[in-house]
C-alpha cells in the first residue's frame, strides 16, 4: 500500500513536509478539515510516512460496507450525540497501549466553526503525550507536519501557538481558522 500511495502522490504532485516524530504516543491534529477529499488525502499520506495512526470519527460514516475500510485503516466510530466521558476513555486508552496514535480533527467538522473542539488539548495533557499537528496545503499540495508539541498547562496560549500554525495552511475550501475562545469563557 506504501509503494502505491507514493505513486499516487507523485502522480498528483503532492509531498510531505515535515516528518512524524519516533515516538510511541501522541495526538496527530489535522486541520483545516475543508471537504472529503483532507481524509482521502491525509490517509494516503499516513501510508507514504509508513505510520499507523487511529483515527475517530462520526458513527454516521460507519455503515455496510465503508465500515469495514474504516475500521481496517484505524477507524473508530464515535456518536458524538452522546455527551460522556470521552477525554477520560481516550486518556485510559493510551495508558493501557504501549503504542498509539490518533489523529482527531479539532475543528469537529468540515463546516465553518466559531470555535475548535478542546478535547484533543486535554488529552494530550492528561495523557502526558505530545500533539502533531498536521495540515494538507490545498495551495501548495503539501502535507505540513509540525515537530511535537508539548502542552504547557497554559491552554490559551497553547491554543494561540496551535492556532498560529494551521494559519498558515489552506485548505480546499479555504476558512478562517478562529481565535481561541475558551468553552466556559465569561469574556
Amino acid at each position: 500500500m506504501q509503494k502505491i500511495c507514493r505513486f499516487i502522490f507523485k502522480l498528483i504532485g503532492w509531498k510531505i513536509v515535515g516528518e512524524l516524530p519516533n515516538e510511541k504516543k501522541y495526538i496527530v491534529i489535522v486541520a483545516p478539515h475543508t471537504s472529503n477529499w483532507d481524509f482521502v488525502i491525509c490517509l494516503c499520506a499516513r501510508f507514504v510516512v509508513g505510520v499507523k495512526i487511529n483515527f475517530l470519527a462520526k458513527h454516521q460514516l460507519f455503515f455496510f460496507p465503508l465500515s469495514y475500510f474504516l475500521r481496517a485503516v484505524g477507524g473508530t466510530p464515535v456518536d458524538r450525540s452522546k455527551k460522556g466521558n470521552r477525554v477520560e476513555k481516550v486518556v485510559e486508552l493510551f495508558r493501557q497501549l504501549d503504542e498509539l496514535k490518533l489523529g482527531l480533527a479539532p475543528e469537529g467538522t468540515r463546516s465553518p466553526v466559531t470555535r475548535w473542539k478542546e478535547g484533543f488539548y486535554h488529552i494530550a495533557r492528561q495523557a502526558g503525550i505530545p500533539i502533531v499537528m498536521v495540515g494538507p496545503d490545498y495551495s501548495t499540495k503539501e502535507i505540513r507536519i509540525h515537530e511535537p508539541f508539548w502542552t504547557t498547562g497554559d491552554i490559551k496560549k497553547d491554543f494561540q501557538y496551535i492556532i498560529e500554525f494551521f494559519r498558515t495552511i489552506k485548505g480546499y475550501r479555504p476558512k478562517e481558522i478562529p481565535d481561541y475562545n475558551p468553552k466556559d469563557s465569561d469574556a
